[in-house]
């Protein structure tokens, strides 16, 4: 959330090309919102509204509800370097290397990776798998959809939904488009292609109950790392900048 003059903060890291403004104008007005009243006023962190804007979206799109815990405060710095976010051409042994350095299982990996059934990527993400020639592991058809959206020459101003089919919806559409070769990426599509990984993904898709399960538990886990308390942070008064 923080904006360094510098440009060297998380908004402006490759990585995070692909976030909309009106998901930091959303926090920001819930943050005005609950300062607005005296009793909340400096005591309701960024960090807590983040992790409650993400359950309150997934719940308002048809997903599982889940309890977040609070009381985190806000960090002080932000740069380019602060992100660590899986690549879309990580094999399954690199993202798990990533996950279980967080605490994180194969069953959370393959959960938290369901979060892209919302969302989009840039062709930037992609263009490797359509061209020269077309990435084996991709349903030859979708293939086909994609490269009339995205052109041969690189353009990471054209966007692609990581989950065609129910795009706005949050449901385990994402696991069946993965067993028809349909992943996005190839970050997605390694989880059905490993017989390691497989097994979970076809549960997944047929058994939505338990993905919601299991994501609401992975989410819970992933909410408590690395939590910053009073002693190494704070609670903005505007979450765009150290106080």
């Amino acid at each position: 959330m923080i904006i360094n003059p510098n440009g060297d903060d998380e908004w402006h890291h490759p990585d995070d090309f692909t976030l909309k403004p009106d998901g930091f104008f959303t926090v920001l007005r819930a943050k005005a919102a609950v300062d607005a009243d005296p009793r909340c006023t400096n005591k309701v962190s960024c960090a807590d509204i983040l992790a409650l804007a993400a359950r309150d979206s997934v719940l308002l799109s048809g997903g599982p509800y889940w309890p977040v815990e609070l009381g985190r405060y806000d960090g002080k710095v932000s740069t380019r370097n602060s992100v660590v976010l899986p690549h879309p051409d990580y094999s399954l042994d690199k993202l798990y290397q990533m996950f279980s350095a967080f605490g994180l299982d194969q069953t959370d990996l393959v959960a938290l990776s369901g979060g892209h059934t919302f969302g989009a990527a840039s062709c930037a993400f992609i263009n490797n798998r359509l061209y020269p020639t077309t990435d084996q592991t991709m349903n030859p058809q979708f293939a086909n959809q994609l490269r009339g959206t995205c052109p041969a020459a690189l353009n990471p101003n054209i966007f692609v939904f990581l989950d065609a089919t129910t795009f706005a919806a949050f449901d385990n559409a994402y696991y069946k488009n993965l067993q028809q070769g349909k992943g996005l990426l190839a970050s997605d599509q390694i989880l059905y292609n490993d017989p390691r990984t497989q097994g979970t993904v076809n549960m997944f898709a047929s058994n939505q109950g338990a993905f919601f399960q299991a994501f609401t538990n992975a989410m819970t886990k992933l909410g408590r790392i690395q939590v910053k308390s009073a002693l190494n942070g704070e609670i903005r008064r505007d979450c765009r900048f150290p106080n």
